[in-house]
């Protein structure tokens, strides 16, 4: 299955081996849904983290009571919910704010694939101050002589027919 990764480079802009680029996946986080708490507060995104602890203990509290078990529930359920499905966007906003540019999206089915796929667009730099050599066009070589040119039976730019 395709996901889309954002990658993201530093806020200093990249160093020369791209090691503090980052490829965030946008998609469903199983750990988030699974361990929402515990994911935020890993990603260092701490109010999130405090938020989704006290509504996950909120959901806890009300699913002991006999009435209200279908409401705890349904925080509880809701909570991981959102975690799973917004959390990558939370870290991505998060790091945004701290200075990181959103470098590209790219669409792959595994990280490395993602990584392979971002790094063979990107110039490397070969160490060497000169542009890299081009090959030398010769116009003259190829182009037409004076009244060969083809010009579907009308005048041409030299003046044959």
């Amino acid at each position: 299955m395709t996901s889309s990764y954002l990658v993201l480079t530093a806020p200093g802009g990249t160093d020369a081996n791209h090691e503090k680029t980052r490829f965030v996946r946008d998609g469903f986080t199983v750990l988030g849904f699974l361990f929402p708490w515990i994911w935020l507060a890993f990603h260092r995104l701490w109010l999130y983290a405090i938020a989704a602890f006290l509504l996950q203990s909120l959901g806890g509290v009300l699913t002991n009571q006999a009435d209200l078990w279908p409401v705890g529930l349904a925080i509880t359920f809701g909570t991981s919910l959102l975690v799973a499905l917004e959390g990558q966007n939370l870290r991505i906003r998060d790091l945004v704010a701290k200075g990181w540019g959103e470098a590209d999206l790219v669409s792959a089915d595994s990280l490395s694939t993602a990584e392979e796929i971002y790094f063979s667009n990107v110039p490397t730099n070969t160490g060497d101050s000169r542009p890299a050599p081009s090959p030398q066009w010769d116009h003259t070589a190829h182009a037409p002589q004076d009244g060969n040119a083809t010009s579907l039976g009308l005048f041409g730019f030299d003046g044959g027919r």
